[in-house]
Protein backbone atom coordinates (compact mmCIF):
# COMPACT_ATOMS: atom_id res chain seq x y z
CA UNK A 1 0.00 0.00 0.00
CA UNK A 2 1.38 3.31 -0.98
CA UNK A 3 -0.82 6.46 -0.28
CA UNK A 4 0.80 10.16 -1.10
CA UNK A 5 0.28 13.11 1.55
CA UNK A 6 1.30 16.27 -0.63
CA UNK A 7 1.38 19.69 0.94
CA UNK A 8 1.24 17.92 4.81
CA UNK A 9 1.90 18.06 8.55
CA UNK A 10 3.48 16.05 11.04
CA UNK A 11 0.60 15.50 12.77
CA UNK A 12 -1.48 14.95 9.51
CA UNK A 13 1.11 11.86 8.74
CA UNK A 14 0.92 10.20 12.00
CA UNK A 15 -2.63 10.17 12.13
CA UNK A 16 -3.05 8.28 8.46
CA UNK A 17 -0.13 5.81 10.21
CA UNK A 18 -2.27 5.26 13.28
CA UNK A 19 -5.42 5.08 10.75
CA UNK A 20 -4.09 2.78 8.00
CA UNK A 21 -2.51 0.49 11.07
CA UNK A 22 -6.05 0.06 12.32
CA UNK A 23 -7.46 -1.18 9.26
CA UNK A 24 -5.41 -4.42 9.49
CA UNK A 25 -4.81 -4.40 13.34
CA UNK A 26 -1.21 -4.01 12.65
CA UNK A 27 0.78 -2.52 15.67
CA UNK A 28 4.66 -1.37 16.11
CA UNK A 29 5.58 -2.94 19.20
CA UNK A 30 7.78 -5.09 16.91
CA UNK A 31 9.90 -2.87 15.52
CA UNK A 32 13.32 -2.97 16.86
CA UNK A 33 14.80 0.49 15.31
CA UNK A 34 14.60 3.39 13.56
CA UNK A 35 16.21 3.59 10.30
CA UNK A 36 16.72 7.48 9.07
CA UNK A 37 17.43 7.46 5.58
CA UNK A 38 18.91 10.47 4.23
CA UNK A 39 19.87 11.18 0.67
CA UNK A 40 21.07 14.82 -0.88
CA UNK A 41 19.02 14.46 -3.73
CA UNK A 42 15.29 15.22 -4.35
CA UNK A 43 15.44 14.28 -7.92
CA UNK A 44 17.68 10.81 -7.40
CA UNK A 45 14.37 8.61 -7.55
CA UNK A 46 16.65 5.48 -8.93
CA UNK A 47 18.69 5.42 -5.94
CA UNK A 48 15.68 7.03 -3.31
CA UNK A 49 13.94 3.62 -5.15
CA UNK A 50 17.73 1.06 -4.18
CA UNK A 51 17.71 2.37 -1.03
CA UNK A 52 14.40 1.76 0.16
CA UNK A 53 14.49 -1.82 -1.31
CA UNK A 54 17.56 -2.69 0.49
CA UNK A 55 15.77 -1.16 3.77
CA UNK A 56 12.74 -2.85 3.52
CA UNK A 57 15.00 -6.56 2.96
CA UNK A 58 16.86 -6.07 5.56
CA UNK A 59 13.67 -5.46 7.68
CA UNK A 60 13.22 -8.71 7.27
CA UNK A 61 15.63 -9.39 10.32
CA UNK A 62 15.83 -6.24 11.80
CA UNK A 63 11.47 -4.79 11.30
CA UNK A 64 12.23 -1.09 11.23
CA UNK A 65 9.85 1.93 11.08
CA UNK A 66 12.12 3.57 7.97
CA UNK A 67 12.04 7.36 7.72
CA UNK A 68 13.51 8.92 4.75
CA UNK A 69 14.10 12.05 4.32
CA UNK A 70 14.74 14.44 1.28
CA UNK A 71 15.53 17.53 1.89
CA UNK A 72 16.21 20.44 -1.34
CA UNK A 73 18.61 23.58 -0.80
CA UNK A 74 16.68 26.19 1.49
CA UNK A 75 15.53 28.91 -0.29
CA UNK A 76 12.98 31.72 -0.63
CA UNK A 77 9.63 29.61 -1.84
CA UNK A 78 7.76 28.69 0.98
CA UNK A 79 7.76 25.61 3.14
CA UNK A 80 6.34 22.71 2.39
CA UNK A 81 6.33 18.97 3.38
CA UNK A 82 5.12 16.76 1.30
CA UNK A 83 4.95 12.66 2.08
CA UNK A 84 4.40 9.17 1.19
CA UNK A 85 3.61 6.04 3.17
CA UNK A 86 4.45 2.54 2.43
CA UNK A 87 3.10 0.01 4.07
CA UNK A 88 2.59 -3.82 4.41
CA UNK A 89 3.28 -5.73 0.86
CA UNK A 90 5.09 -2.43 -0.04
CA UNK A 91 7.68 -2.19 3.40
CA UNK A 92 8.99 -5.34 4.28
CA UNK A 93 8.63 -6.01 7.66
CA UNK A 94 8.01 -2.16 8.62
CA UNK A 95 7.12 0.46 7.22
CA UNK A 96 8.24 3.60 5.02
CA UNK A 97 7.78 7.44 5.72
CA UNK A 98 8.88 8.79 2.82
CA UNK A 99 9.65 13.07 3.35
CA UNK A 100 10.27 15.31 0.77
CA UNK A 101 11.11 19.26 2.18
CA UNK A 102 11.08 21.85 0.43
CA UNK A 103 11.89 26.22 1.08
CA UNK A 104 13.01 27.17 4.37
CA UNK A 105 11.85 23.58 5.94
CA UNK A 106 15.16 21.93 4.38
CA UNK A 107 17.02 23.01 6.66
CA UNK A 108 15.48 21.51 9.86
CA UNK A 109 15.41 17.84 8.45
CA UNK A 110 15.45 16.95 12.26
CA UNK A 111 12.89 18.83 13.59
CA UNK A 112 10.56 17.15 11.30
CA UNK A 113 12.28 13.31 11.57
CA UNK A 114 11.60 13.54 15.34
CA UNK A 115 7.64 13.09 15.45
CA UNK A 116 8.52 10.02 13.89
CA UNK A 117 11.11 7.96 15.99
CA UNK A 118 9.68 5.36 17.92
CA UNK A 119 10.12 5.62 21.51
CA UNK A 120 12.67 3.44 23.65
CA UNK A 121 14.25 1.90 20.49
CA UNK A 122 17.63 2.98 18.73
CA UNK A 123 17.64 4.87 16.12
CA UNK A 124 20.16 4.76 12.89
CA UNK A 125 21.11 6.98 10.25
CA UNK A 126 22.28 6.03 7.00
CA UNK A 127 23.38 8.23 4.33
CA UNK A 128 23.48 6.27 0.88
CA UNK A 129 25.67 8.63 -1.62
CA UNK A 130 26.94 11.95 -0.06
CA UNK A 131 27.41 12.11 3.51
CA UNK A 132 28.52 15.10 5.99
CA UNK A 133 32.29 15.80 7.08
CA UNK A 134 31.35 14.67 10.43
CA UNK A 135 28.03 12.22 10.64
CA UNK A 136 27.93 12.25 14.39
CA UNK A 137 27.84 16.32 14.58
CA UNK A 138 25.03 16.56 11.66
CA UNK A 139 21.84 17.27 12.95
CA UNK A 140 20.43 13.89 12.07
CA UNK A 141 23.18 12.10 13.05
CA UNK A 142 22.93 13.43 16.35
CA UNK A 143 19.79 11.39 16.61
CA UNK A 144 21.41 8.38 16.15
CA UNK A 145 23.29 5.46 17.71
CA UNK A 146 24.76 4.21 14.67
CA UNK A 147 25.70 6.07 11.91
CA UNK A 148 26.07 4.59 8.19
CA UNK A 149 27.86 5.80 5.23
CA UNK A 150 28.49 4.26 1.71
CA UNK A 151 31.92 5.84 -0.15
CA UNK A 152 31.00 3.56 -3.24
CA UNK A 153 28.05 6.14 -3.93
CA UNK A 154 30.39 9.53 -3.68
CA UNK A 155 31.42 11.18 -6.90
CA UNK A 156 35.41 10.57 -5.56
CA UNK A 157 35.06 7.14 -3.36
CA UNK A 158 38.52 7.49 -2.35
CA UNK A 159 38.19 10.84 -1.08
CA UNK A 160 35.43 9.78 0.70
CA UNK A 161 36.44 7.10 2.84
CA UNK A 162 39.62 8.98 3.38
CA UNK A 163 37.70 11.79 4.66
CA UNK A 164 35.88 9.77 6.81
CA UNK A 165 38.87 9.46 9.17
CA UNK A 166 38.88 13.35 10.32
CA UNK A 167 35.24 13.52 11.41
CA UNK A 168 35.36 9.59 12.92
CA UNK A 169 33.41 9.16 15.93
CA UNK A 170 33.00 5.91 17.84
CA UNK A 171 29.42 4.37 16.22
CA UNK A 172 30.15 5.70 12.58
CA UNK A 173 30.94 3.05 9.95
CA UNK A 174 30.84 2.43 6.12
CA UNK A 175 29.32 0.03 4.10
CA UNK A 176 32.22 -0.30 2.14
CA UNK A 177 33.67 -2.04 5.23
CA UNK A 178 30.59 -4.93 5.42
CA UNK A 179 31.58 -5.49 2.04
CA UNK A 180 34.70 -6.91 2.74
CA UNK A 181 33.66 -8.81 5.65
CA UNK A 182 34.22 -12.24 4.14
CA UNK A 183 37.51 -11.29 2.27
CA UNK A 184 38.35 -10.36 5.50
CA UNK A 185 37.90 -13.69 7.31
CA UNK A 186 39.38 -15.32 4.17
CA UNK A 187 42.61 -14.00 4.88
CA UNK A 188 42.40 -14.24 8.79
CA UNK A 189 41.81 -17.61 8.67
CA UNK A 190 44.58 -18.64 6.11
CA UNK A 191 47.08 -16.83 8.11
CA UNK A 192 46.08 -18.83 11.53
CA UNK A 193 47.13 -22.00 10.04
CA UNK A 194 51.08 -22.95 10.28
CA UNK A 195 53.86 -21.73 9.12
CA UNK A 196 52.54 -18.47 11.80
CA UNK A 197 55.06 -16.71 10.09
CA UNK A 198 54.71 -12.41 10.72
CA UNK A 199 53.47 -10.98 7.78
CA UNK A 200 56.31 -8.44 6.32
CA UNK A 201 54.44 -6.58 3.50
CA UNK A 202 51.00 -6.61 1.79
CA UNK A 203 49.37 -5.79 -1.62
CA UNK A 204 45.92 -4.73 -2.47
CA UNK A 205 44.87 -4.59 -5.91
CA UNK A 206 41.70 -3.61 -7.83
CA UNK A 207 39.42 -1.00 -9.12
CA UNK A 208 40.95 2.76 -8.52
CA UNK A 209 36.80 3.68 -7.55
CA UNK A 210 36.53 0.70 -4.38
CA UNK A 211 37.08 2.24 -1.88
CA UNK A 212 36.39 -1.37 0.25
CA UNK A 213 39.54 -1.88 -1.69
CA UNK A 214 40.98 1.24 -0.29
CA UNK A 215 39.58 0.37 3.23
CA UNK A 216 41.06 -3.03 3.43
CA UNK A 217 44.39 -1.79 2.72
CA UNK A 218 44.02 0.23 6.26
CA UNK A 219 42.89 -2.48 8.26
CA UNK A 220 46.16 -4.56 6.69
CA UNK A 221 48.35 -1.49 7.96
CA UNK A 222 46.78 -1.41 11.16
CA UNK A 223 47.55 -5.14 12.10
CA UNK A 224 51.24 -5.48 9.89
CA UNK A 225 54.41 -4.71 10.59
CA UNK A 226 55.45 -3.79 7.14
CA UNK A 227 54.74 -1.95 3.99
CA UNK A 228 50.79 -2.05 2.65
CA UNK A 229 50.93 -1.29 -1.23
CA UNK A 230 47.54 -0.14 -3.06
CA UNK A 231 47.56 -0.54 -6.55
CA UNK A 232 45.21 -0.58 -9.38
CA UNK A 233 44.64 -3.66 -11.97
CA UNK A 234 43.50 -7.00 -11.20
CA UNK A 235 41.31 -7.97 -8.06
CA UNK A 236 43.93 -9.47 -5.70
CA UNK A 237 45.51 -9.27 -2.15
CA UNK A 238 48.82 -10.42 -1.70
CA UNK A 239 50.53 -10.92 2.23
CA UNK A 240 53.76 -12.16 1.78
CA UNK A 241 55.72 -14.28 4.93
CA UNK A 242 59.07 -15.39 5.04
CA UNK A 243 58.51 -18.64 3.63
CA UNK A 244 55.34 -18.15 1.87
CA UNK A 245 52.87 -15.61 0.10
CA UNK A 246 49.08 -15.91 0.45
CA UNK A 247 47.16 -14.46 -2.43
CA UNK A 248 43.47 -14.33 -2.92
CA UNK A 249 42.09 -13.17 -6.02
CA UNK A 250 38.73 -12.82 -8.17
CA UNK A 251 38.39 -11.80 -11.83
CA UNK A 252 36.19 -8.52 -11.18
CA UNK A 253 32.72 -9.51 -11.62
CA UNK A 254 32.80 -12.86 -10.77
CA UNK A 255 31.72 -14.94 -7.57
CA UNK A 256 34.60 -17.47 -7.06
CA UNK A 257 37.73 -16.29 -5.93
CA UNK A 258 41.07 -18.02 -5.88
CA UNK A 259 43.04 -18.66 -2.70
CA UNK A 260 46.72 -19.38 -3.17
CA UNK A 261 49.42 -20.44 -0.95
CA UNK A 262 53.33 -20.98 -1.77
CA UNK A 263 53.95 -24.83 -2.53
CA UNK A 264 50.11 -25.66 -1.74
CA UNK A 265 47.07 -26.14 -3.80
CA UNK A 266 45.07 -23.78 -5.23
CA UNK A 267 41.48 -23.41 -2.71
CA UNK A 268 38.58 -22.11 -4.69
CA UNK A 269 35.97 -20.41 -2.09
CA UNK A 270 32.27 -18.57 -3.71
CA UNK A 271 33.21 -14.82 -3.07
CA UNK A 272 30.65 -12.61 -4.70
CA UNK A 273 29.86 -9.08 -4.52
CA UNK A 274 27.83 -8.23 -1.56
CA UNK A 275 24.63 -6.54 -2.28
CA UNK A 276 23.46 -3.00 -0.36
CA UNK A 277 20.95 -4.85 1.67
CA UNK A 278 23.15 -7.56 3.42
CA UNK A 279 25.82 -5.02 3.94
CA UNK A 280 23.26 -3.04 5.80
CA UNK A 281 21.42 -5.89 7.82
CA UNK A 282 24.98 -6.68 8.65
CA UNK A 283 25.65 -3.65 10.50
CA UNK A 284 22.58 -2.99 11.84
CA UNK A 285 23.33 -6.33 13.94
CA UNK A 286 25.39 -4.25 15.74
CA UNK A 287 24.92 -1.14 17.85
CA UNK A 288 28.09 -0.23 19.41
CA UNK A 289 31.21 0.88 18.22
CA UNK A 290 33.48 -0.72 15.81
CA UNK A 291 37.09 -0.18 17.13
CA UNK A 292 38.51 -2.13 14.05
CA UNK A 293 36.89 -0.06 11.59
CA UNK A 294 38.14 3.12 13.42
CA UNK A 295 42.00 1.14 13.20
CA UNK A 296 41.40 0.61 9.29
CA UNK A 297 40.66 4.52 8.99
CA UNK A 298 43.73 5.54 10.71
CA UNK A 299 45.82 3.04 8.89
CA UNK A 300 44.38 4.01 5.58
CA UNK A 301 47.66 6.85 6.44
CA UNK A 302 50.12 4.27 6.14
CA UNK A 303 48.74 2.68 2.81
CA UNK A 304 51.34 3.62 0.04
CA UNK A 305 49.48 4.55 -3.24
CA UNK A 306 51.23 2.88 -6.48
Amino acid sequence: MIVELPDTSTNAINKKLDELREQVGAATTGRVLTLIIALESTENDMLLEESIAAANIASQEHPSRVVVVLAGEPDDSPPRLDAQLRMFGDAGAGEVVVLRLSGPLSGHADAVVVPFLLPDIPVVAWWPDVAPAAPAEDPLGALALRRITDATNSPDPLAAIKSRRGGYTAGDTDLSWSRITYWRALLASALDQPPYEPVRSALVSGLSTEPALDILAGWLASRIDGPVRRAVGELKIELVRDSETVALSRPQHGVIATLSRTARPDALVPLPRRVTAECLAEDLRRLDSDAVYGAALAGLEEVEYL
